[in-house]
């Protein structure tokens, strides 16, 4: 490459970089966003008052007749007292919330306890030096369920066992992040991610008409298309590193130091954690698949006995999982003596929620916005008339779906966080799209693949400068240019945009397939 195009190269580079931190700097913190999101509202709902639309609606399986919504002011005594006395109802209502606290209560206990580190540990430092790159891929994609911890996990380890194995670290910390940050979303287990997200559009498709009462909407709608992407992404990984990360970076074998693996090695103690959480975990399935095989168990339907699409068992997921991460943690941590008194549990538990403590103050506003947005019937109007426009503009919903992939992989750019963008986009796309019949299952999981592609490339991460401080401490000998985050961004540029396109393809086909995208949750409603 000569000179003037390298020059021009990191010049747009640096120029694309530099728009992206001068808007999203821009933007306020999500908790006043979100107020003045709620002020908005209030404000249009008494500019647009009577704005109306009319639709064609059935109930109880009687004929459909026609319905008509309008826009309702909130700026009235009325609305306003209505509102006020509602506020903490509201707030711990909101499905989103408990959901949340609930997961990372028993998350936070696996979590605490080291288990999840000396579970990524033991499976990257024990893989055949062949498969490290997949076996690291595949420890960032599923990092998630150990949320935001993961992602600076997976890439320090990374850099440690490439450099052990006398591999370019720096390799290592490409795959890690950007497996950990654009594989976010996918996960061979249900996380914290999928509570949260279920949640957000759970509220957002309440009362909406389009989608039926008993349509499932629980952390489980798309676990099936999400463990197929957790393969998907792998792979693509995997590919990435060996196509283009390997010759950009260079990676010779090299000595190997075995100093380096024993600091990073799963201790004796750790290793009878494990054991003892394994065995929980085992015992723990069996005693499930005890109350779900049989005809009439406790999970079972009591009116027909099915499991899909309504059943205990769907219903019951919050508790399961909260019961699951709650006995594995608490035997790993006896196995492994970080727990030692009874007293111990409850407090490791608090660590564990305290991660959640910004999410908690940031849905007080998000819950008012969402609640207001719903009650001025914004909702309905918005999602009608998007609706209706879009048939009248006959686009195919193979074009909806990329286009709105797209749109979130931009504003992701921007915002960074993926409950925020969420909590803003469901209460409009979910109804929409349902007027069109996408079932809420699939407009999230459209939402998911847009949400993660770009995670690993955003300037705004938080992540960025603990980046950026590994690619300076593995910086190779000799290497005497400046690291920033325009060389963290080009390195993770190719695997941000394979993830992307992968993605978006892989959903296209599981939509015109029309595979349940978790159980009982199918793409298209009715």
């Amino acid at each position: 490459m000569s000179e003037t195009a390298s020059t021009e190269k990191k010049g747009a580079l640096y120029w694309f970089i530099r728009g992206v931190e001068i808007v999203g700097n821009k933007l306020p913190h999500p908790f006043w966003l979100f107020v003045l999101l709620a002020l908005i509202v209030l404000f249009c709902s008494a500019w647009f008052k009577g704005t109306s639309v009319s639709y064609m609606v059935s109930s109880g399986g009687a004929a459909p007749k026609e319905t008509t919504v309008a826009v309702a002011n909130l700026l009235t005594y009325d609305a306003m007292r209505s509102f006020f006395a509602s506020f903490v109802k509201t707030y711990v209502n909101f499905a989103p919330l408990g959901l949340v606290l609930t997961m990372m209560l028993g998350i936070g206990l696996v979590e605490q306890t080291g288990m999840i580190s000396a579970l990524m540990r033991k499976t990257i430092l024990g893989a055949p030096n062949y498969l490290i790159t997949a076996v690291v891929a595949i420890v960032g994609i599923n990092a998630n369920i150990a949320s935001d911890a993961g992602i600076v996990f997976t890439p320090v380890v990374a850099a440690a066992v490439f450099k052990a194995l006398g591999r370019n670290p720096w390799v290592g910390i490409a795959v890690g992040y950007s497996a950990a940050q654009g594989g976010f979303t996918a996960n061979l287990f249900i996380a914290g991610t999928d509570a949260l997200l279920s949640g957000i559009t759970k509220s957002a498709a309440e009362g909406v008409p389009a989608i039926p009462i008993d349509t499932p909407i629980n952390p489980l709608i798309n676990w099936y298309f999400m463990i197929v992407a957790t393969v998907l992404l792998t792979f693509v990984t995997v590919w990435v590193t060996e196509k283009y990360t390997v010759k950009f970076l260079g990676d010779t074998d090299g000595l190997k130091d075995e100093a380096a693996m024993r600091e990073h090695a799963v201790t004796p103690a750790e290793n009878r954690g494990l054991y003892c959480a394994l065995a929980a975990l085992i015992l723990y399935i069996a005693l499930i698949t005890y109350l779900t095989v049989p005809e009439g168990s406790f999970f079972r339907n009591p009116k027909d006995g099915s499991l899909v699409p309504s059943s205990p068992l769907l219903s019951c997921v919050m508790p399961i999982l909260f019961f699951l991460f709650f006995f594995v943690g608490i035997a790993y941590g006896y196995g492994a003596g970080v727990i030692k008194r009874g007293e111990d549990i409850p407090k490791l538990m608090a660590k564990g929620i305290g991660g959640s403590i910004s999410f908690i103050v940031v849905v007080l506003p998000a819950s008012m916005f969402i609640e207001l947005f719903r009650v001025s019937r914004f909702d309905v109007v918005l999602s009608v008339s998007g609706a209706d426009w879009l048939k009248t503009a006959q686009v195919p919903n193979v074009v909806l779906i990329v286009a709105f992939i797209l749109l979130v992989t931009c504003i992701n750019l921007f915002m960074s966080s993926g409950s925020a963008k969420w909590l803003i986009l469901a209460p409009i796309f979910v109804p929409m799209f349902a007027q069109l019949g996408f079932s809420p299952a699939l407009t999230q999981a459209i939402y998911r693949v847009g949400d993660s592609c770009t995670n690993n490339i955003s300037p705004l991460s938080y992540y960025v400068p603990v980046i950026i401080g590994l690619l300076e401490q593995y910086k190779p000998e000799g290497y005497n240019e400046r690291i920033g985050i325009g060389s963290m961004i080009s390195m993770m540029m190719p695997y941000s945009i394979f993830y992307l396109i992968s993605f978006t393809i892989f959903l296209v086909i599981w939509y015109l397939i029309g595979l349940p995208l978790g159980p009982g949750a199918p793409a298209m409603l009715g």
